[in-house]
């Protein structure tokens, strides 16, 4: 799959809420996430890491008010997107968050994704 096709692919399960299921089906096993720098968690290697941090933040929300992903961005092996959530977590309430996300597509998996919030 080429990077749109991975972009695309991305955009709908994320759409869906199938965040772990992309990790499972669109990642490289030697995936880098990179938050911003300062952040818990900043530098996160390894899918299973990935799919553990991902899964620990989905399991932090107790509710979605509202959820955005605009249309992927592709350039060469890179595509972009944005996110907006408006999220109640457990333990910090109510917050809006509005994010760049940036991933590497090598050999149809994304090798990197990289958050700018």
């Amino acid at each position: 799959m080429n990077t749109w096709g991975v972009a695309k692919k991305w955009k709908e399960m994320c759409e869906k809420g199938n965040n772990l299921d992309c990790i499972n089906e669109l990642y490289a096993d030697n995936i880098v996430s990179r938050e911003m720098p300062g952040t818990l968690g900043e530098v996160v290697t390894g899918k299973q890491n990935v799919w553990n941090k991902s899964k620990e933040w989905i399991e932090s929300v107790e509710d979605i008010h509202y959820s955005s992903i605009s249309n992927p961005l592709v350039a060469g092996n890179f595509f972009t997107a944005k996110m907006d959530f408006d999220c109640t977590f457990k333990d910090k309430g109510r917050q809006k968050i509005q994010e760049v996300c940036v991933y590497e597509v090598i050999d149809g998996k994304i090798t990197s994704e990289q958050y700018f919030y």
